[in-house]
């Protein structure tokens, strides 16, 4: 018999989700038998599966150490409290001896460590008991494509190992995950739930567009902002073809309201070789208000001022100087910027905060050669 204690990371999930990480190889009609017939209980009563798991809770696992093997790759370990078979009740128990045996006979956390150690230098911008925001550098992917990829999501669970901040045991029942995605080409600010009430209150926190999120860029052509400077509102349907993982806007559905707001930091040209010398240039602070796939690229794109750098909806002749001077290999987006409202619970220490993520080298590095220059009057702009 194996009893589990229901420690934070564990509590606020359906009991039969627990079980389906616990025994991951078990068909969930085993659950639900095992739960009808008491042989898995909770707090020593019968459970439906459905309860919500609270701290302290006790789950009880009635069933032979060869049953726990075969549908979780493992026997219990010398930090799982066991009893024997025989025994009628939760007293007397004491420490099982047996240590873990993969079914796999790998190591189950090989691919974090792995990953830990080859995606060098991705700065940890903020992090306490629940939260982490890492500054997720151009050309990694925030999470798997396909197995055995080595994504941000596996880097931070192998940090989160390095650090003891989790160990390979409560990686079985709770995985730390990133709660939003970059293009694997954009870079910056990604939140991080380093627990599972930190990942919980995170999800929400999106889901209902709580924290504000701010990018930098610069797009060809010269964007004006309103009268006001307040920034130019873009809106439209976003339509998606996943045969070519491209989207395109229109005025009009069917398709997902996106909405971007652009306000226009300054202008720049850089003088080129090609006919229409020099090109000009504008650097934005970009606001989502949705989020959606390509959203921002798309949607300037569509305005008629693709990124810089973007080989999906930019312009080649523009990408193909930005590659020669400053080896640019992607758009040039960075997401800088998170604003947090004032929050309570698990996400009380950051509310009321701002986080913001360094400009990467390249940007930098393009923005001084540019040539700063103001705009001629509406009828004589540059174009």
């Amino acid at each position: 018999m194996v009893i589990l204690k229901i420690e934070t990371n564990q509590a606020g999930q359906r009991l039969d989700k627990f079980l389906g990480k616990y025994l991951p190889e078990a068909p969930a009609g085993f659950f639900y038998k095992m739960l009808r017939k008491k042989n898995i209980t909770l707090n020593d009563k019968k459970a439906e599966g459905r309860e919500i798991l609270k701290q302290n809770d006790r789950v009880t696992f009635w069933l032979a150490d060869e049953t726990i093997l075969k549908f979780g790759g493992y026997v219990p370990g010398s930090d799982e409290r066991i009893e024997p078979a025989c025994a009628s009740g939760p007293g007397g128990q004491i420490q099982s001896q047996i240590q873990p045996v993969r079914a796999s006979g790998q190591d189950r956390d090989e691919i974090y460590r792995l990953a830990y150690k080859q995606l060098q230098d991705i700065p940890v911008l903020y992090e306490d008991d629940h939260v982490l925001i890492l500054d997720k550098p151009a050309g990694i992917l925030t999470q798997q494509a396909k197995p055995g990829d080595l994504s941000l999501n596996e880097w931070m669970i192998g940090y989160l190992l390095d650090t003891g901040a989790i160990n390979s045991q409560e990686l079985r029942l709770f995985k730390p995950s990133v709660c939003n995605r970059l293009d694997r080409n954009t870079s910056g600010l990604v939140l991080c739930g380093k627990s599972l009430p930190g990942s919980q209150a995170l999800s929400e926190l999106i889901r209902r567009r709580g924290v504000r999120k701010f990018y930098r860029t610069i797009c060809v052509g010269i964007l004006r902002a309103d009268a006001d400077n307040a920034g130019l509102t873009l809106q439209g349907y976003l339509q998606k073809d996943s045969r070519t993982n491209r989207v395109r806007v229109t005025g009009q559905g069917p398709g997902d309201y996106i909405h971007t707001v652009c306000r226009p930091l300054r202008y720049g040209s850089l003088s080129t070789d090609l006919p229409q010398k020099p090109l000009y240039f504008t650097e934005l602070e970009v606001e989502l208000i949705t989020g959606k796939t390509h959203q921002i690229r798309a949607h300037l794109a569509s305005a008629g001022h693709p990124l810089v750098g973007d080989c999906k909806y930019g312009k080649a002749q523009v990408n193909g100087v930005f590659k020669q001077r400053f080896d640019l290999q992607w758009q040039l987006l960075q997401a800088c910027r998170l604003e947090f409202p004032v929050l309570d619970g698990p996400l009380t220490a950051l509310g009321g905060t701002n986080v913001q993520a360094p400009l990467p080298a390249c940007f930098t590095s393009i923005l001084a050669e540019l040539k700063p220059f103001i705009p001629y009057d509406k009828g004589g702009e540059h174009k």
